[in-house]
């Protein structure tokens, strides 16, 4: 059945056929890809009992920089370990502020507490789901060291714009490319327009190693103060600068921040496919916005086609619900209706960081204040209503398929399930 024969049909939800009819190959979804290539580069690992070790996780990260397009890469045991590095790296100490996007995941942010810094959290925008340039310059005062920026969901944040500002306050700018790997703004590999950048590897992230992060910088001091910070074994032949090889041996922050070696040798098999997998999944993607393209209610999310920038891996792909132009049709009934085609549709974001009691109640190390506060000049937190955008956006956002592969005669029906039931809204009111 054609495309607009399966649009046309009766909604499943009121007892008409199903858009997705059969069952996909696994292979349609199935994340990540590990062959005998991958199997076969652990096992090596184990076999050698070489997991503690550094000589498989330096040439990885040799290769990540050069694919990457920064002079140093530095391999962690998870993203928040390198963003936490990156954070260190930069600078950031007590009583010292960032300012990052309340819509992300908890360690683009939580990890200054562990410095003794505190967060303030910019809004995001509606469309790109990323942090507003807008929110963020009026946020700025002399305690502010560093700018978070998050490419939510794979979408690149407004580069530019963020680092014209950071340069007339002389901020550092980390870039959370979690989300992200591979992704251009305006032609530019994301991870190496900022100061800074540090991302996740772990197993469903579009660049998987098991569980794993990496930080990559072209600034020597950031990499040298991260390394200083958890990787007290690598002291000896990486530090340069004075004041860090005064004090090696041992970990300046008191972690141990070291990947395991299995991570680094299945890393280096992913890199050297992720580039035709990531274009596959970028094909499977565009095709099936492009299938929905019009209609009412959905916007795809992703740039324009003629901005130059890419979606990368496009981790958790999601799309922008507008509920008005569906009758005020609410974001439940919807998801619903998708899942009764056959579809796969659910609510695709984080809650808003700004409302957690972690960043407004808790106080983590006994300092009879919260954790926010307990180093700040000022009380910190953010009350409901402060961002408004980033409160109400999780019913105007829906997660969509995350296809592995282009396989049009499956992409097909699954966007199907989404036109189908947004042209009919009207029967769901």
């Amino acid at each position: 059945m054609s495309f607009n024969d399966l649009i046309a049909q009766p909604l499943a939800i009121n007892g008409g056929p199903k858009a997705v009819t059969g069952t996909p190959p696994s292979e349609l979804f199935h994340w990540p890809i590990v062959t005998d290539e991958d199997i076969s580069a652990v096992t090596d690992v184990l076999r050698a009992g070489t997991m503690s070790a550094t000589d498989i996780t330096r040439q990885f990260e040799s290769e990540f920089a050069a694919w990457q397009g920064t002079e140093f890469a530095l391999a962690h045991n998870n993203g928040t370990a390198a963003l936490l590095s990156a954070m260190f790296g930069v600078g950031i100490g007590r009583g010292d502020e960032i300012i990052a996007p309340s819509l992300t995941y908890w360690a683009s942010a939580l990890p200054a507490f562990n410095l003794g810094a505190s967060v303030v959290f910019a809004d995001i925008l509606p469309n790109t789901i990323c942090i507003d340039p807008a929110d963020i310059e009026h946020r700025i005062t002399a305690r502010t060291k560093a700018i978070v920026v998050v490419h939510y969901c794979g979408y690149p944040c407004d580069m530019d714009a963020i680092m014209a500002i950071a340069a007339r306050h002389n901020l550092a700018v980390i870039e959370d490319v979690s989300h992200a790997h591979g992704a251009r703004y305006k032609g530019v590999q994301v991870g190496k327009i900022g100061h800074v950048s540090a991302m996740s590897m772990m197993s469903g992230k579009s660049f998987p190693a098991g569980e794993a992060g990496v930080l990559c910088t072209n600034e020597r001091a950031i990499y040298e103060r991260a390394i200083a910070f958890g990787h007290y074994e690598r002291h000896g032949d990486s530090l340069t600068l004075p004041e860090l090889v005064a004090l090696r041996g041992l970990p300046l922050g008191g972690f141990k921040q070291r990947i395991i070696q299995t991570a680094s040798a299945m890393a280096r098999v992913q890199l050297r496919h992720y580039d035709e997998r990531m274009g596959e999944i970028q094909c499977a993607l565009n095709r099936f916005w492009d299938l929905l393209e019009g209609t009412p209610g959905l916007v795809a999310h992703r740039p324009p086609k003629d901005s130059g920038s890419t979606m990368g891996g496009w981790y958790n792909p999601v799309g922008i619900y507008q509920p008005e132009a569906l009758g005020g049709l609410p974001l439940s009934r919807f998801i619903e209706a998708v899942n009764a085609e056959g579809g796969i549709c659910g609510r695709g974001i984080n809650a808003p960081l700004h409302l957690h009691p972690v960043f407004n109640e808790a106080d983590i190390y006994g300092d009879g204040v919260p954790t926010r506060n307990a180093f700040a000049d000022r009380d910190l937190r953010q009350p409901a209503g402060s961002l408004p955008v980033a409160e109400t956006i999780g019913e105007r956002t829906l997660g969509i398929p995350y296809f592995k592969h282009d396989w049009a005669e499956w992409i097909e029906p699954y966007a199907a399930a989404f036109r189908k039931v947004a042209t009919q809204a009207s029967q769901l009111l």
